[in-house]
């Protein structure tokens, strides 16, 4: 940790969007670039990181200034390659793959996630190939095709909070159903869809501490990326 070192955080137009000053100091990104958020909204949730530090700054506090470094620092100078990388998600999206039928667990599968996929897919004008067991099948071309488009069409800081919203959840998904989705309490269903599984062992076996604590990290993480990408959207 270091001392604070500035008194008032302000935000300031900048380039077309809002940029954090810290006293006269504009913030940067860990690249050197000006740290640039493309709406308010964003821009004033990363003030709020700054105006909760105490006598010292705590790093792991300033998650979405850390996100907004990647977006900009890495996102931005390459779109097309994390597009690229997001469409392996799809290609073996959790929601996607079931148990067999006459297993218990693909009636709850069934149940919860063939509304979702049902719906994602008339959103996008697509068709997704479910599959029974863990032998891989390969997702249409032209739905892949329109998946990528659709990220093509996100600009770097929501395209940053859906990359790490899908690793998290191991969905496209549901990462793009979440940066979509209408309601407070949507992505927070979405997050628990995609931990499904997780929570059908949980309920068979037993829970563990250590794992639920775990989970509870990873729903934090997913939450804030995804509120990450939200404010983001112009």
């Amino acid at each position: 940790m270091i001392r604070r070192f500035y008194n008032e955080v302000t935000l300031a137009e900048n380039a077309g969007g809002f940029q954090v000053m810290l006293d006269a100091r504009a913030v940067k990104t860990v690249g050197g670039r000006p740290q640039i958020a493309p709406t308010r909204a964003l821009g004033e949730a990363l003030a709020a990181e700054w105006r909760r530090q105490g006598e010292k700054i705590d790093p792991q506090s300033l998650p979405l200034r850390d996100m907004a470094d990647y977006a900009i620092d890495i996102v931005a100078s390459g779109p097309a390659a994390v597009a690229e990388g997001l469409i392996a998600y799809a290609e073996t999206d959790t929601l996607c793959y079931r148990a067999d039928p006459d297993e218990p667990l693909h009636a709850r599968q069934q149940e919860m996630w063939e509304p979702l996929l049902a719906s994602f897919e008339a959103a996008h004008g697509i068709s997704l190939t479910r599959v029974s067991g863990v032998l891989h099948r390969p997702q249409p071309p032209a739905s892949l095709a329109a998946l990528k488009a659709r990220l093509a069409a996100l600009q770097p800081f929501a395209l940053a909070g859906v990359e790490a919203m899908a690793k998290l959840a191991a969905s496209l998904v549901i990462a793009l159903a979440a940066l979509d989705a209408e309601g407070e309490d949507a992505p927070l269903a979405l997050w628990q869809a995609a931990c499904l599984e997780e929570e059908w062992q949980a309920e068979l076996w037993g829970r563990d501490a250590e794992a639920e604590e775990r989970r509870a990290r990873r729903e934090a993480d997913f939450l804030r990326a995804c509120g990450f990408a939200r404010l983001a959207r112009v």
